[in-house]
Parts: C-alpha cells; structure tokens; sequence
C-alpha cells in the first residue's frame, strides 16, 4: 500500500487487467470505433489485449484518438517552445486551461511525437465519477484531485498531492501537467491561482521556495484554439458569476462537455512552451524575502509567459472589435472570417441577449485585452 494508491495512475502491471475489463463495455466501444473506424471490432481488442503498460496505452491507442480528433475537428494543430526542451529531462508544464479533456491530450501528441517525457496529468475526481472514466482516466496516466473531500481533509489531501507530484517529477522523472487554476477558464482570462502554487510548495519542507520550485523546472504553457467548441455551454456559469450566484451544474454537464470539447469544431491550435522558470526566480529571491510575495510574483511570471505566447487567432481580435465597436484590428482578419465568426455568435446568441452576446465576446477577445495590459507594463 502507498499513500497515494487512492490518486495515481495504474501501475504498468495493472493495465492490462483494467483494461480487459472494460473492453467490452459500450464508452470503450464507442471510443475504439471512433479511433479505428475502417477496423472491426477484432482488430482493437486484439490490439487491448496486447497491451501491458500505460506508454503502450498512450502510444498505441490515444495517440491514434487525438489524431482522429485532430482531423475531424480541426484545420490542424502548430507548436513552438518545444525545441529548446531536453529529452531526458521531466518538466512541471503549468497551462492555461479551455478544455478538460484536450488539453492534455494535445500536450502528450507533442510530447510523444518530439521524444520528450509525456506527463502525467491532474484531473479533478468529479470529472471521473463514473467507474469508466475513473479507469480510462488512470490507463491514461492522470492521477486525481480530490475535490469531493471534506473541509477538514483538504489539507492532507492537498499535502498528499504535492508530495506526489514532487515524487513525479525528482524521483520517477516523469513530467506532469496542471492547469493554473481549478477548472476551465470560462471568460478568457488566463490568472494563475496562487493557491495552487502554495499546494505545490507543500513538499518544499525547509528548502528555500525559490529553490524548490527551480527544481520543478516550470514550463508555463499557452494553449490556444481559433474557436472554443465549448463557448456556448460556458454561458450559463458566466451569467451566474456576473450576477454574483452559485452556479450549480447539471447532473450530466461535465459530460456533455467533455464530448463538445472532442467532437466540436476547433479550426486551428496552437501550442507553445514557454522557457523554463529559472533566472526570473533568482530576480524574485533578491527581490523578497516574504513567501507569500514571492508566490504572487511567481504567479505573475507565469501569467506574464503563458499571456505573452498565447497565439492570437482571427477571432479573437474579431471579437475584440465587435466588443467594443471599432476597426482597430480589421488587419488582422479577412470579411470572410468575420462573416463566419458573426454567423457563430448568431447560432450560439438570440439577438436580443444583449448581456450574453458581451460574455461571448469577451471570451474571445480577454486575451487581447490582457496581452495589450502586459505590454503596456513593460514599456512603462
């Protein structure tokens, strides 16, 4: 037994079995289907069966998956960064975050395809309450964060997780995934959590804090796509959280969005890795001594990179001028895109929803905003 057998991914030797055993049921079905789909069912339970570890599950199968995704809902995925990251060496990737399943995916078809160190990715445990996503969750190398514990569990469970994380990436060389805050970014804004940054620095002990996270070698990541497939389901909870009310989602939502975010249309992706943390941290350990200060301008470090490199696609400075009336970007775009975006937001909005047609829009066109802010500090 470990301490954390009830978060980890499965061990190589348990693979197999798990996944004999839902082979057969109907949501491995249909995700076997859609990853082979000119293959009969014979052909991939051959394939499950000879299977035995999580990189042969990766390699073999969900690569094919993101692959089949990539071209049924997408005009193709672009990277950079990721050239100036060694092979042999793991990597603490914190990310932006626009969708729960993608996001991790994309980043090990990168990975894999560039030979470096795949993750092993956080996943909230309200997203896996279903004992099949549970299992395809842990086949996929995700451990879990239990969000469903009690206030008075949090804290060991939030030292339980940073002690593995920190066992991940300095004992087992093994790269890992978090997104910057709890949940998807639903507005656009890309904010790192510094709560989350206190949850890592758990395992530090008595090390210094700029230390230990130099060890972690952070590689602030930029996800970006041209088209949200999940914009329209975000709306709920944005009007919610305007009007200061506690959102409550419904019983299948998570679901229903996690199948948006795969089957929906992307156009284009990008991906970009930025430079590991390092000479910005010593600049802060000489700049405070206070922890708490330095965790907030490691925060701001992260947003700074992940904000700065994040790919500004068409329709985001689409929406930008149509947010705030202006052509200060229509060299940015063609007519035609911005017909075919308008013809979005008409589908997604009723005319009349004057306050839903604002929170689209600022969904899109935040990272404009945000990147112009931080340009507008530097130059100061």
């Amino acid at each position: 037994m470990s301490k954390f057998d009830d978060i980890r991914p499965f061990y190589d030797e348990e693979v197999n079995d798990a996944l004999q055993s839902v082979s057969k049921h109907p949501m491995m079905k249909a995700l076997m289907r859609f990853t082979f789909p000119d293959r009969d069912d014979s052909f991939w339970l051959e394939k499950l069966e000879n299977v035995h570890s999580i990189y042969d599950f990766q390699s073999k199968v969900i690569y094919q998956t993101v692959l089949q995704i990539l071209e049924k809902s997408s005009e193709g995925l672009s990277t950079s960064g990721f050239d100036k990251l060694d092979k042999n060496t793991s990597y603490l990737f914190i990310s932006n975050h626009r969708d729960i399943v993608l996001d991790t995916s994309l980043l090990n078809l990168v990975l894999f395809e560039k030979e470096l160190i795949m993750t092993s990715s956080a996943i909230g445990d309200n997203l896996v309450g279903k004992k099949i996503l549970h299992i395809i969750a842990k086949l996929n190398r995700n451990f879990l964060v239990q969000r469903s514990v009690s206030i008075r569990e949090q804290l060991s469970s939030s030292k339980t997780l940073s002690d593995y994380i920190y066992q991940l990436l300095t004992e087992e060389n093994r790269s890992v995934w978090m997104a910057q805050s709890e949940g998807r970014t639903k507005d656009g804004n890309d904010v790192t959590q510094q709560g989350m940054l206190k949850m890592l620095a758990m395992a530090a002990g008595d090390s210094s804090l700029i230390d230990f996270f130099k060890n972690l070698k952070i590689v602030p990541l930029s996800i970006s796509y041209e088209y949200d497939p999940t914009d329209a389901l975000k709306m709920p909870q944005l009007i919610a959280k305007s009007k200061n009310e506690v959102y409550v989602k419904n019983k299948n939502e998570d679901f229903k969005t996690i199948i948006s975010g795969v089957l929906g249309q992307k156009r284009r992706i990008h991906l970009h890795a930025g430079k590991v943390l390092d000479q910005e941290l010593d600049c802060i350990a000489h700049q405070f001594e206070n922890k708490n200060k330095q965790l907030q301008a490691i925060a701001q470090i992260i947003d700074k990179s992940i904000i700065g490199n994040y790919k500004l696609w068409p329709t985001k400075y689409i929406a930008y001028d149509l947010l705030y009336k202006t052509n200060q970007f229509s060299d940015r775009y063609t007519e035609e895109e911005k017909q075919l975006f308008e013809r979005r937001l008409e589908m997604r909005i009723k005319d009349s929803d004057e306050t839903l047609r604002k929170h689209f829009l600022e969904m899109y066109a935040n990272p404009i905003s945000n990147k112009m802010k931080y340009e507008q500090k530097s130059t100061v």
